[in-house]
């Protein structure tokens, strides 16, 4: 077994390569990264072993630096390992107590963790083609935040020139609502409008669902508002409404992305009550290839949802004291906690599970973690079977 550890930066790697008897076949040695590096790779590889030697390469997850040179290492058939950048530091200050860290280092770290790691799971061709629904899963998580805060500042600037206005609204983020303040910004320009210009606007923004009786309201509390003529605020309600808009065509675009990929895959997770398709494609996407894990306790752990263990002489912290790792991948973490939430809702039997949780005194959130841990159990059922959850349940 020849074992090749690669440390990944942004403008080259640095290789090592170690045979499982503990002899350096090649000491660390630098690659550009680009074609040409990654074929001295290659090269350097096949003249360090023979035909019958097998090869494991590893390197530390590190993003869309190492994305490239994966590929090209899954490509040439090569058994890749991605390891966790917390492990490889752990396991490096294991084998020395000197604060020693440099890329020729953890370059001979990785090679040394493949040749002693027995447990360590190959990198498969499904997990790298699963990266692109994650590209999408993540871009879409990002973009829906960023859209929350633009809408969190349109209320803030609604309270300064028009707070009446929340009010008479079931919500200020209507369409109805930004196509009256991206053409009246304030309370003063709603107030200096025509009547028939405003029931015009509603009109056709709400598509019939208000008219002059809403226009008169709206102009009559303009005309006695307590809000402030900021021309300043108001531009900037304007421009936050327009970056609303654009961020609701993209967040679509996204979407409509994902759900392609989603019929691709034709994954049985859409058939559990109140798993749509974007939370669906986001469990699917941070957990890549499930048979990455033994159990689904690994998933679990991958999300950073187990719960932490500390023992030491008479001292002991596990069970209903400890708190959760929230180590791992925090979008998994996100995506399982908040379609736990639904699948309970819609689900009669995760409700009942999580109300006999509630029932035995626990607090919801730790109930809510029970059922993460049962709907996690499922999702690994269902994707090992490839049944839906009728079949499964």
């Amino acid at each position: 077994m020849i074992c090749v550890g690669i440390d990944v930066a942004k403008d080259k790697h640095d290789c090592f390569i170690l045979s499982t008897e503990g002899e350096v076949l090649m000491d660390v040695f630098t690659i550009p990264n680009n074609a040409e590096g990654f074929d001295l790779l290659l090269q350097t590889i096949h003249r360090c072993t023979g035909p019958q030697d097998k090869i494991k390469v590893g390197l530390e997850a590190t993003g869309h630096y190492s994305y490239n040179i994966l590929g090209f290492l899954l490509d040439k058939g090569l058994a890749t390992y991605v390891i966790n950048p917390l492990h490889t530091n752990l396991y490096r200050k294991s084998l020395s107590l000197r604060k020693a860290k440099t890329d020729r280092i953890d370059a001979r770290t990785i090679a040394s963790m493949l040749m002693s790691d027995v447990d360590l799971k190959s990198y498969t061709d499904t997990a790298y083609h699963n990266e692109e629904l994650k590209s999408l899963t993540r871009y879409r998580f990002d973009k829906v935040r960023e859209r929350a805060k633009l809408k969190q500042s349109v209320s803030r600037l609604v309270t300064i020139l028009f707070p009446e206005l929340e009010k008479m609204v079931p919500s200020l983020h209507m369409v109805s609502v930004y196509a009256l303040l991206s053409e009246f910004p304030g309370a003063r320009q709603i107030a200096g409008v025509h009547l028939t210009r405003l029931k015009t606007l509603l009109q056709e923004a709400s598509k019939g669902r208000y008219g002059r009786d809403m226009a008169t309201k709206l102009r009559d509390a303009a005309r006695c508002s307590i809000g402030s003529v900021m021309p300043a605020k108001s531009l900037e309600l304007q421009h936050t409404i327009r970056l609303i808009r654009e961020l609701d065509a993209e967040i679509n675009d996204i979407e409509a992305a994902i759900q392609t990929m989603m019929e691709d895959i034709h994954s049985p997770i859409t058939t559990i009550p109140g798993i749509g398709v974007r939370m669906g494609a986001m469990i699917l996407a941070e957990v890549g290839d499930f048979s990455r894990f033994d159990s689904p306790d690994k998933i679990l752990a991958y999300a950073g949802l187990s719960p932490s263990t500390y023992q030491s002489g008479q001292l002991s912290l596990s069970g209903a004291y400890s708190h959760m790792e929230k180590r791992g991948s925090r979008y998994l973490r996100y995506a399982l906690y908040h379609a736990t939430k639904y699948v309970c809702l819609w689900d009669p039997t995760f409700a009942a599970y999580l109300a006999k949780k509630r029932a035995e005194g626990k607090h919801y959130n730790v109930a809510l973690s029970h059922a993460t841990k049962k709907l996690v159990r499922l999702i690994y059922a269902m994707e090992k079977s490839g049944q839906p959850y009728n079949s499964a349940a």
